[in-house]
């Protein structure tokens, strides 16, 4: 009962996390996705690679192999990406499905068997709290880089700026229901 409420919390804290992301990028043309404040920087279409390929990594056959597969090339996922935006989306809902079904696919009985990642058998608790600690980093970035591109034109993907009263009674009213 515990991991199935584990699980369920887990679960919609990463849809948490997509949604920001979803919000932003939806707010955004192609080429913004492409934009990079520097060389140093990485632009939204290559955190999307990236977390796409991380979820992908990990997450397909995670009991029955590496979490660090060998058809990973991480470097190149910091490369520029000669994307479109359906083809980016396409691959960042690719990397959250495999993540949810993986999600899914878990219960009792198989979750405390332990999974490896880079040659190194660990928990599988361990590695999705690796992830549910990755993810908000890069997910903070898609949002930030999408506030400067947009800067006047940001709809905001959470609690607008000034509206925090607003937002906190409008939860309480629906969490009185």
């Amino acid at each position: 009962m515990m991991i199935q409420e584990y699980l369920d919390n887990i679960t919609a804290q990463f849809k948490s996390y997509k949604e920001v992301a979803d919000k932003t990028i939806a707010q955004l043309e192609e080429k913004d996705l492409h934009w990079k404040y520097n060389e140093e920087s990485n632009s939204i279409a290559s955190i999307i690679i990236h977390m796409s390929e991380n979820m992908l990594s990990r997450w397909t056959d995670f009991f029955t192999s590496d979490g660090e597969k060998d058809w990973r090339d991480r470097d190149a996922e910091f490369q520029p990406q000669n994307l479109t935006k359906e083809e980016l989306i396409d691959h960042w809902e690719k990397g959250w499905n495999c993540l949810f079904s993986a999600l899914n696919s878990l219960n009792e009985k198989n979750f405390n068997h332990p999974i490896v990642i880079r040659n190194k058998q660990v928990k599988l608790i361990e590695s999705i709290m690796r992830q549910i600690a990755h993810f908000p980093y890069h997910i903070g970035q898609i949002a930030y880089v999408g506030k400067m591109i947009l800067n006047d034109k940001w709809q905001t993907a959470s609690i607008a700026k000034g509206k925090s009263k607003e937002f906190i009674q409008a939860q309480f009213e629906k969490n009185s229901n």
